[in-house]
């Protein structure tokens, strides 16, 4: 098995593949968008690497850091998730990012992602909160609470969108807040941070 690769590019495509040499081989790799833009040719490389075996095929997948790596594996043991999928995911969402998307229980984020339908999103939050162990914010997630009523964090995130903050900018206000308050206090803790980062 082949965990990492260190050489030079030789080539790359619009298809997301790049030619790596390492001591004269040339391993044919599949990276991520954000990947391929950094990999210019005739420039060193070193990736981390998911050699992804199956009965017609073996596949070289390349990634910059090894979170990425792990979550890539994590993500293809999910069911329904094939590595085209997996690899779509992680090129929207960093780990770090899909780790507060499914903490938050947040479909419409997964849902940015090309192929990720509702039904999808929800069912990949469910399954991927046991496998990347994140925390669960109370309330949270595509269903509302057991009133009925929207969940807090659904009621703060919405209004924050409202107010044209950018997805990633209201993750990032909702990570500080504490589960247990109102919505209006949510609100307006979310309101201070986000004032101060833009400052």
């Amino acid at each position: 098995m082949i965990g990492s690769l260190r050489g030079e590019v030789l080539e790359r495509d619009l298809e997301g593949r790049v030619l790596v040499d390492v001591n004269g081989v040339g391993y044919d790799v599949v990276v991520s968008p954000r990947v391929l833009a950094e990999l210019e040719p005739t420039t060193s490389v070193f990736l981390y690497i998911h050699h992804h075996i199956r009965e017609d095929a073996q596949t070289l997948y390349g990634f910059a850091t090894r979170d990425e790596r792990s979550t890539f594996g994590l993500l293809l043991s999910t069911h329904g998730v094939g590595p085209a999928l997996a690899l779509a995911i992680l090129s929207t969402h960093p780990p770090t990012v899909l780790a507060d998307i499914v903490g938050e229980g947040d479909p419409a984020a997964l849902m940015l992602v090309p192929g990720v339908g509702k039904k999808t999103a929800e069912r990949l939050i469910i399954e991927l909160r046991n496998r990347l162990s994140v925390p669960v914010f109370e309330g949270s997630g595509p269903v509302a609470g057991p009133s009925g009523a929207p969940s807090a964090i659904s009621e703060v995130r919405e209004a924050l969108a409202g107010l044209g903050y950018s997805p990633d900018e209201i993750r990032g206000a909702l990570r500080e807040l504490p589960i247990d308050a109102d919505a209006a206090t949510m609100l307006r803790d979310a309101l201070k941070q986000l004032g101060a980062r833009r400052a």
